[in-house]
């Protein structure tokens, strides 16, 4: 189990900062989207490709984010129920969760993706607008969105089971809230702004 519980420290800091990185392609794609727009409206020119890219950045928040909303517990749950049963049974919820129904669904998607993905990138396909960018690099933001994914639900398994076993703390999965003030705090200790 000392072994799992690594693999699962390196799962959860892997989506840890890729989730801090493509947080962000949230302000590039405002930024392409106020430029793109200026531009339109100034000087009556735009690009099929200016919206193609905040097509695919949004893509990558919402795929690449996935993992790291798991890891931090912030997907959505039907806490209105399993929040008023033992801690002990809502971690069965989730295990019983993640091994019966996120898992099975991110290894089925996998299975599809990856050769979906892969038939792109060979015939370098290209995007059928006018002024369209390459279509290849967003098929294949799915099969790694989706992996990140099943990684983070495997960890997130193997918190679950190391809970039971009592060997994991609960604070380890459990839902990170903060107040703004908390996390405006979090953010200038990160970057040692004090």
């Amino acid at each position: 189990m000392p072994f799992l519980l690594s693999l699962s420290r390196f799962i959860d800091a892997l989506n840890e900062k890729i989730g801090h990185f493509i947080s962000w392609a949230l302000l590039v794609a405002v930024l392409i989207c106020s430029g793109n727009a200026l531009i339109r409206y100034a000087f009556n020119m735009s690009s099929n490709g200016w919206l193609e890219i905040q097509w695919y950045l949004f893509s990558a928040m919402f795929l690449l984010a996935a993992s790291y909303t798991l890891r931090r517990n912030e997907h959505v749950r039907i806490d209105v129920i399993a929040g008023r049963f033992s801690k002990r049974t809502q971690v069965w919820i989730d295990l019983l969760g993640f091994v019966f129904f996120l898992l099975p669904v991110t290894f089925l998607i996998l299975y599809y993706a990856v050769p979906y993905a892969i038939i792109s990138i060979q015939s370098q396909e290209v995007s059928s607008n006018s002024g369209g960018l390459i279509v290849w690099p967003a098929k294949l933001l799915i099969p790694v969105g989706f992996l990140l994914l099943t990684l983070q639900g495997i960890s997130e398994a193997i918190k679950r089971v190391g809970y039971l076993m009592g060997l994991v703390e609960a604070r380890e999965f459990e839902k990170h809230v903060a107040t703004p003030e908390e996390e405006i705090a979090a953010i200038k200790a990160a970057n040692n702004l004090n």
